[in-house]
């Protein structure tokens, strides 16, 4: 139980939780995602589960209590400049936010949506430009929204969910701020504060329905997991991003240590990824922090009672909250893009007509362009895929080319087999990909499964059996 909290509580600090991954690594929005069934099945997806569950009935049982109280009253304190001057530090990192879209150049709002349109750096300033005057926020708010709509031009429906609830949120606060004082301007930073967390929950998802994604960023900065496997290390992100982007809607107290624990993930995870990270989660940690000042107060829109059913209807919350977005998430994926039975394969009409000859704006990785988003007509993926793998395969020779045996069967045959199944396993996470074979990725995973223990076997061997000898 102990090495259980300590993964957990490692997945909170800088890692694949803090980065974006469609920032920094190929993707495929258009292969299959792992099946929930598989998610639920895995043992460190309920531990970390329970144990966010308790810290929040936890924290909504001492919430009414004189502790609850104290470090209510403590968080006022800190936080009391900024509640005061919400609005005017909002709107100068959104200001600043676009005019550094503007400066990078060929992004549409976020750094992996990749354009060649010369204009829309441009539309990015004029938004920044929008920002301060109260009369002229509805129009930038209009215009993000708008701009929103012109990148389904060059990517699937699917892959811009990402940033739809980011995005109304951000055009909600613009909007409501730019309103007349009264109720509906009061609400301005709960619908923000909304937004985030719909984002981040969603977001989220693709560590449990696609892991794959994550591994080469591990494997580059193999630091970041602090030595655990993997995989738990992974799902451990994936619950702790969800449940602390679902308790931005409970209690005060709940959703204000949920945005702290959150800006803190975030924010820490801007050394090791750098300017990108920083300039794409700009807004959301603005947001955070003013979660964490709670300027809003009786306004918040929570999904929480602020009454003792708060602390028993946590798991009710927590429970609808994983059913409703992972089975959103896993059935518009099958009815965007599954070949039997994609009944809204319309959504993806747009990366379709990329595939047949336009010029796709992905990213680069590993040498390669990769389409982020592509059809299923497209051989992009595939070609880069197979590419890597090849790579892959001229390591693993490399790497046991360079091993000279002992004469010691035991430690020859330790030392030879560790880089074959690296190997391996870096070939089969390839296919995962971008693979589309029910059978042969089947076998990937099993590979993958499989050989990683026997990996972590060897190395254990390696690391103190042979030291017995």
């Amino acid at each position: 139980m102990q090495r259980t909290l300590l993964v957990f509580m490692l997945a909170l600090i800088p890692g694949v939780a803090g980065a974006h991954v469609k920032w920094f690594e190929a993707y495929e929005v258009a292969a299959a995602p792992v099946p929930i069934s598989t998610t639920l099945s895995l043992p460190y997806f309920w531990i970390g589960l329970g144990l966010v569950l308790s810290f929040f009935l936890v924290t909504t049982l001492l919430e009414r209590q004189p502790l609850g109280q104290v470090v209510t009253k403590g968080l006022n304190t800190i936080a009391a400049p900024l509640r005061h001057r919400a609005d005017a530090f909002l709107l100068a990192v959104l200001f600043a936010f676009f005019v550094a879209l503007f400066a990078v150049g060929g992004t549409y709002l976020t750094p992996d949506l990749k354009t060649e349109a010369g204009w829309v750096p441009w539309a990015q300033l004029v938004i920044a430009l929008l920002v301060p005057a109260r009369r002229t926020r509805p129009v930038a708010a209009a215009a993000i929204v708008l701009l929103w709509f012109v990148t389904l031009r060059d990517y699937d429906l699917f892959h811009l969910f990402d940033y739809l609830a980011l995005g109304l949120g951000l055009a909600g606060y613009l909007l409501l701020s730019g309103f007349p004082e009264g109720a509906w301007q009061e609400r301005r930073f709960a619908v923000l504060r909304w937004g985030i967390a719909l984002a981040l929950m969603w977001s989220s998802l693709e560590k449990f329905m696609y892991p794959q994604w994550f591994l080469p960023l591990l494997e580059e900065r193999p630091y970041l997991a602090f030595g655990i496997p993997f995989g738990p290390y992974t799902t451990m992100a994936g619950v702790a991003e969800f449940t602390l982007g679902f308790g931005l809607l409970w209690t005060p107290l709940v959703r204000r240590l949920s945005a702290l624990a959150l800006f803190a993930l975030m924010f820490a995870a801007v050394y090791p990824f750098g300017r990108v990270d920083m300039i794409g989660h700009a807004s959301i940690l603005a947001a955070l922090l003013v979660v964490i000042a709670d300027p809003g107060g009786s306004t918040a829109l929570e999904v929480a009672p602020r009454t003792r059913w708060a602390t028993p209807l946590v798991p009710v919350g927590l429970a609808v909250a994983l059913a409703l977005s992972m089975g959103s998430y896993f059935t518009l994926h099958q009815a965007i893009y599954a070949p039997d039975r994609a009944s809204l394969a319309i959504l993806r009409a747009g990366t379709e007509r990329i595939a047949q000859g336009g010029a796709a704006p992905g990213g680069f990785w590993r040498g390669a362009e990769h389409y982020h988003g592509s059809g299923h007509g497209s051989a992009a993926p595939q070609a880069a895929s197979s590419a890597a793998m090849q790579d892959a395969m001229e390591q693993m020779h490399g790497a046991m080319n360079r091993i000279r045996v002992t004469g010691d069967l035991d430690r020859d045959f330790v030392a030879l087999m560790v880089p074959h199944h690296e190997g391996a396993l870096a070939m089969a996470r390839l296919y995962l990909e971008s693979g589309k074979d029910p059978q042969l990725r089947q076998l990937a995973e099993q590979i993958v499964h499989g050989q990683e223990s026997e990996v972590d076997t060897m190395r254990s061997w390696n690391m103190g059996g042979s030291q017995q000898r």
